[in-house]
């Protein structure tokens, strides 16, 4: 027992160095810093542990340089639209659109996003449509077919992509498969054999030093994008699993909203997965014009607007605030999590005090229980500014939808919580078209018939149980 003292001093220590560095080094916003400031006052051993998993933040000058972009002339292209924008010799083709003008000058100024006005726009809430989509276009690949999924898992829909892979790449279509190396941690290494074998290129993003032991639940790739011979893309949030299928019997029915591209914003699907590529793999993509095929195919208003860790600026939180702070009629949001920050719940607060109609769908059950009782939490706030709140009951919903009346939207990979705005790497399309918005209207409304409403009444009748769960985790959602 002469020892304990000895390591309640080095506890202490250790505690408050870690805690300095938290302070005054890592520069954390005001809100984590208090949260894990609480977690290691309350539980200071396994604190020390959960920070280093959760909280440690990685060096953007060793790990991140996006050098590509200058190379692939996105610079270039973006001054050119910025000078035409603020000299007012832009032409519109949909002249209403021109209102949002702030909104794409805002992504094309801080996200290098080039607003493109000649795309098609096929939507997919249901999984099996989506891959059937998908798997026809790999089918039909000529030169290169490029993946980036957050999730893949060598089941059934996993072995039926890795079997077109293959087929593809012995007809000699060059085959670049990136995974995140967390989301895809259980993913079975015969999928990364068959495809390495017949010459395909299979790269992790940010995997650990030691095989199979990756402490970094952060800063994790979590975008969905396919980008088939430079001129067909795909965005949203439909990973590479049965479960996405609504094969899993815990989720049942997965509900989710992905995009299939064609046009100019396949060009910055396009270089937005390069970059990614060239950051996890030593075998670089140089610019190529047969990387970027596409061709005029509609005309849908459009930005591939990303952001990350690595970003000055949280541009996909910073559009939805935009878009909310515009709409004159109503806003509709669907998202699995809901967990803003001061920010974003002023914008939809005042949205809510100012007569516009808003709405939030959640789903029925939790992937992540603690998010979700944070969710609870937020909600609670919404519904007392006058959101009307749906909690969808058919199957799990997991789309990242925002339609601000009829006009614009956002599909993506983006949630609405700190993870997404600040930790993970995401990407949206952020789509200017009435017609598409519309589409997305219609889905959203028969949602609405699949759902239950959570009144004020509700909410407040919840158990003492519930309520101290939402507390709890309200106190971690900076860090959750």
């Amino acid at each position: 027992m002469e020892f304990l003292p000895f390591l309640l001093g080095f506890i202490i220590i250790s505690n408050i160095a870690l805690a300095t560095t938290i302070i005054f080094l890592e520069r954390k916003d005001a809100t984590s810093t208090w949260a894990w400031l609480m977690v290691l006052l309350f539980i200071p051993i396994a604190g020390f542990f959960l920070y280093l998993v959760f909280g440690k933040k990685i060096s953007n000058k060793r790990i991140f340089t996006w050098e590509t972009k200058s190379k692939l002339g996105v610079k270039r292209s973006v001054q050119a639209q910025l000078r035409s924008l603020e000299e007012n010799t832009f032409i519109f083709k949909h002249k209403e659109m021109a209102e949002y003008k702030d909104l794409f000058y805002m992504h094309l100024r801080n996200d290098d996003a080039i607003f493109t006005q000649d795309n098609k726009v096929d939507i997919y809430t249901d999984g099996k449509e989506k891959f059937e989509a998908l798997m026809h276009d790999l089918q039909k690949a000529r030169n290169h077919i490029h993946l980036l999924y957050y999730i893949i898992r060598y089941d059934g829909l996993g072995t039926e992509i890795a079997d077109i892979l293959v087929k593809k790449a012995n007809e000699g279509v060059e085959i670049r498969v990136l995974y995140d190396d967390m989301g895809s941690r259980t993913l079975n290494r015969k999928f990364i054999k068959r495809i390495r074998n017949v010459g395909g290129q299979v790269e992790a993003f940010f995997p650990p030093k030691i095989p199979k032991i990756n402490m970094k639940i952060n800063y994790r790739n979590h975008r969905k994008i396919a980008v088939i011979d430079g001129k067909i893309g795909y965005i949203g949030g439909f990973n590479i699993g049965d479960e996405y299928l609504g094969k899993k019997e815990k989720f049942g029915y997965w509900r989710d909203t992905h995009l299939r591209i064609m046009g100019d914003a396949v060009h910055h699907l396009q270089t937005r997965f390069i970059l990614d590529w060239n950051q996890a793999s030593r075998n670089d993509i140089l610019y190529d014009d047969r990387f970027y095929n596409a061709k005029p195919e509609g005309n849908v208003g459009m930005q591939i607007v990303t952001s990350g860790p690595d970003s000055e600026w949280q541009q996909i939180k910073n559009g939805y605030i935009k878009m909310i702070m515009s709409a004159k009629e109503y806003i509709y949001i669907q998202t699995p999590y809901f967990i803003p920050d001061e920010s974003l719940a002023d914008a939809l607060r005042i949205a809510c005090l100012s007569g516009v109609d808003v709405k939030i769908m959640i789903p029925n059950k939790p992937d992540h229980p603690f998010v979700y009782w944070a969710t609870l939490s937020y909600i609670g706030d919404m519904l007392k500014a006058g959101a009307e709140v749906y909690i969808y009951q058919h199957g799990f919903l997991h789309a990242k939808t925002i339609i601000v009346d009829g006009k614009i939207a956002s599909v993506g990979t983006a949630n609405i919580d700190v993870r997404s705005f600040r930790l993970n790497f995401e990407g949206n399309a952020f789509i200017y078209d009435s017609t598409v918005a519309g589409k997305l209207l219609k889905s959203y409304l028969e949602d609405i018939s699949l759902s239950t409403q959570m009144t004020r009444k509700l909410y407040e009748k919840r158990t003492v149980g519930i309520r101290f769960k939402e507390s709890i985790s309200r106190l971690l959602s900076p860090i959750l």
